[in-house]
């Protein structure tokens, strides 16, 4: 990892001295046009670069900064600032027909630091095309189309994040390809990888929990078990209506067997997720959704505090209220936005008294973002969550004031 971060320290370092010299040498190189019409499967290249000359090695990223107060029940824990993450990409094409991508996140101020993609796409045709190396597994729209300046909330949904493993990446190969029909566009990915673990239920939280995977850096190394992970997703968008994907992720998450001798019967993980997207054209109005179901095959010896079953998701409604010169940008839009939100981290009922079990919460975050320019945006949140635990007991209320801006860079 060391390597990573001297290899980005020098790009850094070439952009600034050749800079120095002639500005004229850098250009933007616009999002990816290589797939034709954009769907959330091209939200890896879907991004601005910056190039120097004709360097065939293209940089750029993204910085993520918020502030926040909070109280629940009552309690507030005081103002809180914070810079959640800094990303950078590299990408460079090494033919017109190979390609190469990273993103390296820096998380928490720089505490951790992970590659979240970094792999080779080689392109055969447009319906088959081929990619290995470190992929973001397909499941549901956001854990692909992540990046902060993206979106108009300081917090990602919290379905996608802690019910889902957000960001979710794994070494592996797979397909992946494009077609286009008049105003129609399909697309596809299939991908075999490493997987979970046994952490997503021998973890500190007490429950099944997908996101314990991704603190296992040996996923990128070897696979726990010997057995691939599969993701696969199909989208199908019309310009005029939008975008809908269906999408697949599953395998074995325990290690049943060690140099031959069977430990324990294979048990797997299944998730399914479905997202769309669309825009009304004569207001403008975004709608995003997402919504996923999970199935985990909890050994029997595990209390009832290990959920079987999950679901959950979101949706997020964007209103432009106002667009053109705002302060002087020339092309900024004002922006009322409001998401509402679900999870249940165990759905089913008690066996011994047949009542329901919680470990739930839903939230509404009306917000309001301005973007002096698309690649930036200041946003301001205002969250109310109600959270029950495992026994149902009353909600627990939380309301959050959050303050936020994020660009790509």
């Amino acid at each position: 990892m060391k390597y990573i971060l001297v290899a980005c320290c020098c790009l850094g370092l070439m952009h600034v001295s050749i800079a120095q010299v002639d500005s004229s040498l850098f250009r933007r190189i616009p999002r990816d046009t290589s797939f034709g019409k954009s769907m959330n499967m091209d939200a890896v290249y879907n991004r601005p670069f910056l190039s120097v000359g004709k360097v065939p090695v293209a940089t750029g990223g993204y910085v993520e900064s918020d502030y926040t107060y909070s109280t629940m029940d009552g309690i507030s824990e005081g103002h809180t600032f914070r810079i959640p993450r800094l990303t950078l990409f590299i990408a460079s094409s090494l033919h017109r027909k190979i390609k190469f991508l990273t993103e390296v996140e820096f998380e928490d101020g720089g505490k951790e630091v992970s590659i979240e993609f970094a792999s080779l796409d080689f392109m055969f045709h447009p319906l088959v095309n081929f990619r290995g190396g470190i992929v973001m597994n397909p499941i549901g729209a956001f854990n692909q189309n992540h990046d902060g300046p993206k979106w108009e909330f300081v917090e990602r949904p919290v379905a996608m994040t802690q019910m889902l493993p957000a960001t979710w990446s794994n070494v592996g190969f797979g397909l992946f390809g494009k077609k286009y029909s008049s105003s129609w566009a399909f697309g596809y990915e299939l991908y075999l990888t490493n997987g979970f673990d046994e952490s997503i239920i021998t973890n500190t939280r007490n429950r099944t929990y997908l996101p314990a995977a991704k603190n296992s850096p040996e996923r990128f190394m070897e696979s726990s078990n010997g057995q691939p992970l599969v993701t696969g997703k199909v989208a199908l968008q019309k310009k005029s209506i939008g975008e809908v994907g269906i999408s697949y992720m599953g395998g074995v998450y325990n290690k049943f067997q060690d140099d031959g001798l069977v430990l324990d019967e294979k048990r797997r993980v299944d998730v399914v997720a479905v997202d769309f997207n669309t825009t009304i054209p004569v207001w403008k109005t975004r709608i995003i959704g997402e919504w996923a179901w999970v199935h985990v095959n909890v050994p029997l010896s595990y209390g009832p505090q290990y959920g079987h079953r999950q679901y959950g998701g979101f949706i997020d409604v964007v209103q432009p209220v106002k667009s053109g010169t705002i302060f002087g940008f020339s092309r900024s839009v004002l922006n009322a936005a409001c998401r509402i939100e679900y999870g249940d981290w165990n759905v089913g009922k008690f066996e011994e008294t047949g009542t329901t079990i919680g470990d739930c919460f839903y939230a509404v975050v009306p917000a309001v973002s301005f973007r002096p320019t698309p690649q930036t945006v200041i946003r301001v949140n205002y969250r109310r969550e109600w959270s029950r635990d495992i026994i149902n007991n009353p909600s627990s209320r939380t309301a959050i004031i959050q303050l936020g801006i994020s660009s790509y860079f």
